[in-house]
């Protein structure tokens, strides 16, 4: 479940809820009847809430993959300072059912949380995004994951641009038939301290807003009308905070969905009988079912890192398949043994590389360098516009088909790029100007010739239009 919490000052009295509540018949959906308990359980004097509900069900071909959002008035915790506020609570993430109409299997899911003296719409149609995305790219979403918004989440001119998740104060998990469900709330947070989380982790941002009253507070409320970041109310102890965390932690983050394109320059790109040239105008071969979800994995797990980081082998099965309890930081494949041998694509080592990437995805090349490699682990790049990925590994990560003697390999349209970090440290000192995240002209070349690898930074166009 996904949730959300909106704060504004609410001066009008409580809404009754015009009837007493009912006892549940035996037909009532096990799913929705336990997520309905533990907001029984929150809010006893709202046992009929405003709510909105998909008009045609996701199960019978509408567009909405949450059947039911409901808004509930919270009185916050003035001992606190914690505001009155409205929570909104998504039910349809998680198994309501039962019988496979929409989930072939439980997963977790969480709630989100938002305030008015009536309610907005805005929050639910967010929350319906979320769950599209979810739904189509069989993601799932966990705490301290971000999300890339880039719009005003309630379509104003606010600075609340982008969202961090994290474990709903207040809400426990609820045991179902069909599994555990989870509460997630959504925080509304600025470019800034999303660009923050990126480089460090969303747990230790979201510690730093909830020693902000404006910012969110304990409860993490989202007020679209706040107008400074965590750095602009606090600017040295705060970003000082996020540099040692850095630098002790590195980033959780594993792995991006991005705007990018690698080139082998080893051969001309004429040569059709065994060519290694992936190129934006040219059809490359497709990802294998299991390297896909390995690099599935890694963007699904990159908020959660392990203290030694690992590519198993690509092939051969696993020998557990037992799914674990907490992510871990690791291109693991969830496939079984049964998906197409990968002897059939083979792994080829490289010469020499063109890696291109757009504004957004370059400013990311530091978090890669230095919050990853640096501290022995690996991030990759996977293109939002076909099946090529680029995975970056330091020499401490075990299992990569990239080595110290051959740092640049392939297989299929995956490359993978083994850095030392002697070569990170100049890296990061000659791409130091993609570090300010504004807006700078393009293109941008970075070129090592004694290591035979060059990165463009590119316009978007470059890549909406590849054929051009």
């Amino acid at each position: 479940l996904i949730e959300l919490r909106n704060s504004r000052a609410m001066d009008e009295a409580r809404p009754t809820s015009g009837s007493q509540a009912h006892g549940l018949v035996p037909l009532f959906p096990p799913g929705l009847q336990a997520i309905y308990g533990e907001c029984r359980r929150l809010y006893p004097d709202q046992a009929n809430p405003l709510q909105v509900t998909a008009i045609v069900k996701y199960w019978l071909g509408g567009p909405d993959p949450l059947d039911y959002i409901s808004m509930y008035r919270n009185v916050g915790c003035p001992s606190q300072d914690i505001q009155e506020h409205w929570h909104y609570v998504s039910f349809g993430l998680s198994d309501l059912y039962g019988d496979n109409r929409v989930h072939e299997f439980t997963g977790t899911g969480g709630p989100s949380e938002v305030g008015e003296t009536a309610p907005p719409t805005w929050p639910a149609e967010l929350m319906q995004g979320l769950s599209r995305y979810v739904f189509q790219s069989e993601n799932t979403f966990c705490s301290g994951d971000h999300v890339s918004w880039h719009s005003p989440l309630d379509n104003s001119e606010s600075r609340i641009q982008h969202m961090l998740l994290t474990e709903d104060p207040q809400m426990q998990p609820v045991q179902t038939p069909f599994g555990t469900v989870s509460f997630l709330q959504i925080v509304g947070v600025c470019t800034e301290e999303l660009q923050a989380a990126q480089q460090w982790n969303g747990q230790g941002i979201l510690e730093l807003m909830r020693g902000v009253r404006i910012a969110g507070g304990p409860w993490l409320i989202t007020d679209m009308r706040r107008g400074e970041t965590i750095f602009d109310i606090d600017p040295h102890l705060q970003q000082e905070r996020v540099d040692q965390g850095i630098e002790a932690e590195g980033s959780n983050l594993s792995g991006v969905s991005a705007k990018c394109v690698w080139d082998d320059l080893s051969r001309p790109p004429e040569d059709e009988e065994d060519s290694r040239s992936i190129c934006i105008a040219s059809q490359p071969r497709r990802l294998s079912d299991k390297d896909t979800e390995q690099i599935r994995e890694t963007l699904r797990k990159g908020l959660e890192f392990n203290t030694k980081p690992a590519l198993p082998p690509i092939s051969g099965p696993r020998q557990n398949h037992d799914r674990p309890q907490s992510r871990k930081d690791s291109l693991e494949s969830e496939s079984s043994s049964a998906i197409v041998p990968h002897e059939l694509v083979r792994t080829r080592q490289l010469e020499s590389v063109h890696l291109k990437f757009n504004q957004e995805s370059g400013t990311l090349l530091s978090l890669c360098l230095r919050g990853r490699l640096l501290h022995g682990r690996h991030f990759t790049f996977k293109s939002i516009n076909g099946d090529t990925a680029i995975t970056f590994v330091s020499s401490g990560v075990e299992g990569a088909f990239a080595t110290e003697e051959h740092p640049y390999a392939a297989h299929g349209p995956w490359l993978q790029i083994l850095l030392t970090e002697e070569f990170v440290e100049q890296m990061l000192s000659d791409i130091q100007e993609l570090n300010t995240h504004e807006e700078s002209k393009l293109p941008k070349e970075y070129s090592w010739p004694e290591k035979k690898l060059k990165i463009s930074v590119l316009p978007d166009s470059v890549f909406d239009n590849p054929l051009q």
